[in-house]
């Protein structure tokens, strides 16, 4: 597929992906799976090779991987990894022209996204903020919804193929709104698991089981997508993570840090805090963030 947008004339099918990890390498693997030529680059080789068995080819360096690609992925996990990838020694600034299209799709800070925008845009590079909100299964299934923010042209370019890895996309800016949406939407379901946590709690003092409320909950005015997908976690206490408490500490960290920058109070944002890490100074970092029904639970006094 090529599109020609303003002069630039963008390849759909040289496709590079950096940092494939938990959530990429099945995102990778599905446009692999459609078609799409896909190069590589990640440190760990045992994430990438289910898209290498599937015809996809690896990278040696970052600069190999810009030479192969026009349209170049990044699921990476933490704001230091775009800054190294973008401006360390071996990074992939000076390989970036007109002829590239970045497009971000992890959870970043505002601020650092805009310092690589400004870097991008003085390259002649294009850039597409667009940050994933799902679990690795939804990755896998391609039903996570995108947030994007950008050049509107860029992201009708790429819509196809955004189309393929989820099941939702949103252009909800041209700069950084779709990192603070990301936020958002994370401060939203920290905050639920806190609040869940502490009713499901008292209503257990008053001789409620977990499943029966649950099984009124979920048909009640406050259901919500996050309590059905939990549901049986919660029933069952098997807090297998789809999203841990110490990834949950570092996006409630990111929004609390912008909300500083921006002179924005989260007094309760800032409290939900302190429960995760009450809960990870207790050894439960690895768990799924639903497990604040158990510290809820252990500070009711319950037996665990």
């Amino acid at each position: 597929m090529a599109v020609q947008i303003a002069g630039w004339r963008q390849e759909l099918e040289r496709i590079g992906w950096i940092g494939a990890g938990k959530m990429g390498s099945p995102m990778s693997f599905r446009l692999a799976r459609q078609g799409y030529a896909v190069t590589v680059f990640d440190p760990s080789h045992a994430e990438i090779e289910p898209l290498i068995a599937e015809g996809g080819r690896r990278a040696s360096s970052l600069a190999e991987l810009a030479e192969a690609s026009d349209l170049i992925f990044l699921t990476i996990p933490n704001d230091q990894a775009l800054e190294q990838i973008i401006f360390g020694e071996n990074g992939i600034l000076p390989a970036l022209d007109e002829s590239k299209l970045l497009i971000e799709m992890s959870t970043l800070s505002p601020a650092v996204s805009a310092k690589v925008a400004s870097a991008l845009a003085a390259a002649g590079a294009r850039y597409l903020r667009a940050p994933v909100s799902g679990s690795t299964v939804m990755a896998k299934d391609g039903k996570l919804t995108v947030l994007a923010s950008g050049n509107r042209d860029d992201y009708a370019a790429v819509l196809p193929l955004l189309s393929c890895l989820s099941a939702r996309q949103f252009l909800v800016g041209t700069a950084e709104e779709a990192r603070y949406l990301k936020l958002v939407l994370n401060l939203m379901l920290a905050g639920t698991a806190a609040l869940v946590g502490e009713a499901l709690t008292f209503g257990e003092k008053g001789g409620l089981s977990v499943e029966a409320m649950l099984d009124v909950i979920c048909e009640s005015v406050v259901a919500s997508p996050v309590l059905d997908y939990k549901r049986a976690m919660l029933i069952r206490r098997d807090f297998t993570p789809a999203f841990t408490v110490s990834q949950m500490i570092n996006d409630v960290d990111l929004a609390l840090d912008s909300a500083k920058f921006d002179h924005v109070p989260m007094a309760l944002s800032a409290l939900v805090r302190q429960q995760y890490e009450a809960a990870r100074a207790q050894g439960h970092g690895a768990r799924d963030f639903f497990m604040l029904l158990e510290q809820c639970e252990r500070d009711a006094g319950f037996a665990m």
